[in-house]
């Protein structure tokens, strides 16, 4: 299955959480279509599994066998598999790019990455997927930080998570440590996407 490139608003109100992150997205809060708003439906244990785990591939904008990997990669490592998942996705490099403020959202951050703007410990990085390590530092190629979508994205932000610290200088952020699980979108719930995957 490919990479979702429908309307993001209707998807976003059918799933039920703001997946650009803004809340515009759910200014109608209820399912898209002539029934939505009057649409009572029961869903099952199954169903609930399923929504979580639509949630959050959506919200990082992977495909089912990317999202899958990541998560037989969260669930051989020790502790909770869930709060692995969780970790490894906010790892990827086009997550921190968008967390930076490099870009407004994740879809523009990952079209940095592929179009070779970000560097990663001072060597260019263009795919997307790549895991960046505790310690790395994410930076922009030198004649990338002039671009106006760059400078736009960095003075509308409004903030910069503990695990990451910011050079405005040398415009460049550090990997500071792996996030913790309060510092994650509350909205999910991994523990049904564990559930999910282990049917």
């Amino acid at each position: 299955m490919s990479r979702y490139t429908g309307p993001k608003f209707k998807l976003s109100r059918r799933l039920g959480i703001s997946l650009s992150g803004t809340g515009k997205d759910l200014k109608r809060p209820f399912p898209p279509g002539q029934h939505g708003p009057n649409q009572r439906r029961k869903m099952s244990g199954y169903g609930i599994q399923l929504q979580e785990k639509q949630k959050l591939r959506h919200m990082y904008g992977m495909n089912e066998k990317q999202f899958r990997n990541l998560y037989d990669k969260a669930a051989k490592q020790k502790g909770k598999a869930g709060e692995n998942f969780m970790a490894l996705l906010e790892s990827r490099l086009d997550n921190l790019v968008y967390r930076l403020a490099f870009a407004n959202s994740r879809a523009g951050a990952r079209q940095l990455v592929a179009h070779g703007h970000v560097t990663v410990n001072g060597k260019k990085v263009d795919i997307a997927s790549y895991t960046v390590a505790v310690g790395d530092v994410i930076g922009l190629r030198e004649r990338s930080r002039g671009l106006k979508s760059i400078k736009e994205a960095l003075e509308g932000r409004h903030h910069l998570p503990n695990y990451l610290e910011f050079s405005e200088q040398a415009m460049e952020g550090k990997y500071v440590r792996l996030p913790d699980r309060a510092e994650l979108s509350q909205e999910i719930d991994e523990k049904q996407i564990v559930e999910f995957y282990s049917r």
